[in-house]
């Protein structure tokens, strides 16, 4: 066996993908170029590297369970102009997370709550940071079926131990007062120690109704506030806009009548 087929039995071992790919392109240009071994071997190494990081983030997005992939860039802050745009960009820097604060959206429907949390989200997954998206009534059935299995610390440790999780659309639904418990102790655990991002159609003034008892209500709120930003969303739903765009040239034809 020849040394060069020894040398791709080797990468193939070692499990260094890349390398093996683009060698014979490198041992070209190697000889054509006059690389030294140093440069050649740097640009290869780099090359792997790079095929790691972008094979890592592809798994660490799929384990997020985001609803979409949706950045910032994606978000229209000119149909929303409650938003600060520059607060949401500094929210993508991931700064909070150092702090662990928290991040809370309150607005009605389709406001764009869920996309900004998602975005910020995959920002920090595909900076290999240990992510989580649920749905709060996903998270509340999760919560039940462990209380009902005698297994519900295991579950409150597993949730907390994502360095940011994202807990979607708390308030389309009440629930029971021994979840809402179950619910204040993920919360508690995680407090000061992981971030965690929140968001909410209801106001919190109305969470005593969500939680079913105003007083786990306030030690939860008390909690997420305590070191938190909160983006109150007061424009229209972005599932209007489109039909608003194409009703307005309709509307100014028929003023011109």
């Amino acid at each position: 066996m020849s040394s060069y087929v020894q040398l791709l039995d080797n990468l193939d071992r070692l499990k260094l993908t890349k390398m093996k790919e683009y060698l014979p392109r490198y041992l070209d240009e190697n000889v054509a170029k006059e690389m030294s071994f140093t440069e050649a071997l740097k640009e290869l190494t780099e090359q792997e590297l790079a095929f790691r990081e972008e094979r890592a983030s592809a798994i660490g997005l799929k384990k997020s369970r985001f609803p979409y992939q949706k950045g910032i860039r994606d978000f229209d802050f000119g149909y929303q102009p409650s938003i600060s745009k520059a607060q949401i960009l500094d929210f993508s820097s991931l700064r909070f997370l150092e702090t662990a604060d928290n991040i809370l959206f309150i607005g009605s429907s389709g406001v764009g709550k869920t996309h900004l949390a998602t975005a910020i989200g995959i920002e920090a997954s595909n900076r290999r940071v240990s992510t989580y998206f649920i749905h709060f009534t996903d998270l509340v059935t999760k919560l039940k079926r462990a209380y009902a299995e005698n297994r519900q610390e295991r579950v409150i440790k597993h949730f907390a131990r994502y360095r940011l999780l994202i807990i979607d659309e708390i308030g389309y639904l009440p629930i029971e007062k021994e979840y809402s418990n179950l619910f204040f102790q993920l919360i508690a655990s995680r407090y000061e120690r992981r971030s965690t991002i929140i968001t909410t159609n209801q106001p919190l003034s109305r969470w005593g109704e969500v939680f079913g008892d105003p007083t786990i209500a306030t030690a939860i709120i008390d909690r997420l506030v305590h070191h938190s930003s909160i983006v109150k969303i007061t424009g229209r739903s972005y599932r209007i806009k489109d039909k608003i765009v194409n009703e307005e040239p309709e509307l100014s034809e028929r003023g011109r009548n």
